[in-house]
């Protein structure tokens, strides 16, 4: 899985977030293994420091999933690592959701026997 990094010029896109959101989101998204290629962030001040407010950083995230839509999720905190834990954490429930939907179910039930094997 690829992970990339995207930043404006008021959020600090050095090496050591990139690598933080590398670990999160390969820890976050291990399960789903081959069916997520590629996850793109984007971390953008939303008022560019013109005055402080708790929630000034946003972070979009996009997975780009085999055979699938890709999967956007968005959040917003008071600095970069908080935005991009957030969004990680809607991203992992939005892929699992995506994928559940189409992956064919096998049922376990009475209703899925053949008549003759019912009691």
């Amino acid at each position: 899985m690829q992970v990339l990094l995207n930043t404006d010029t008021h959020v600090d896109g050095r090496q050591g977030m990139a690598e933080h959101l590398e670990t999160v989101v390969k820890e976050a998204l291990h399960r789903f293994g081959d069916h997520v290629t590629r996850v793109e962030a984007h971390v953008t001040d939303a008022v560019s420091h013109a005055k402080p407010h708790p929630t000034d950083i946003h972070c979009t995230l996009e997975a780009r999933l085999v055979r699938l839509e890709p999967v956007i999720v968005k959040d917003h905190a008071a600095s970069a690592h908080q935005a991009i834990q957030g969004a990680v954490d809607k991203l992992k429930r939005a892929v699992a959701t995506a994928i559940d939907k189409h992956t064919p179910k096998h049922g376990t039930g009475l209703a899925d026997l053949p008549p003759d094997d019912q009691e």
